[in-house]
C-alpha cells in the first residue's frame, strides 16, 4: 500500500495466496482419503466406501471456510495506512 498499491491488488493477493494452499492441500488430501477408506472399512462395521456427496461438500465446506479465513487478514492487510507501515518497518 505505502508504494502505490490498490487496496483491492492487496485483497486479492493475500486472497490468492490462502487459495493456493488450500488447493495445494485438498490436492494432497483428497487422494490420501480416498486410498485411506479400505482401512476404514475394515476397522468399522457397515461402511461400504467413499460417498462422492459427502466428499464433495466436505471439500465445499473447506474452501469456503479457507475463502473466509482468507480474507479476515487480506481486509486488515489493506486497511494499514501507508505511513504506519513504513514506520513499524
Amino acid at each position: 500500500m505505502a508504494l502505490g498499491a490498490e487496496r483491492g491488488g492487496v485483497v486479492a493477493m493475500v486472497t490468492r495466496g490462502a487459495m493456493i494452499q488450500t488447493t495445494l492441500g485438498l490436492v494432497i488430501g483428497v487422494p490420501v482419503a480416498l486410498l485411506c477408506v479400505r482401512f476404514v472399512k475394515a476397522q468399522l462395521y457397515d461402511v461400504t466406501g467413499a460417498d462422492a456427496s459427502v466428499l464433495a461438500s466436505a471439500i465445499l465446506t473447506l474452501a469456503v471456510a479457507a475463502c473466509v479465513a482468507g480474507l479476515i487478514p487480506a481486509r486488515r492487510a489493506a486497511s494499514v495506512e501507508s505511513q504506519a507501515a513504513l514506520r513499524h518497518e
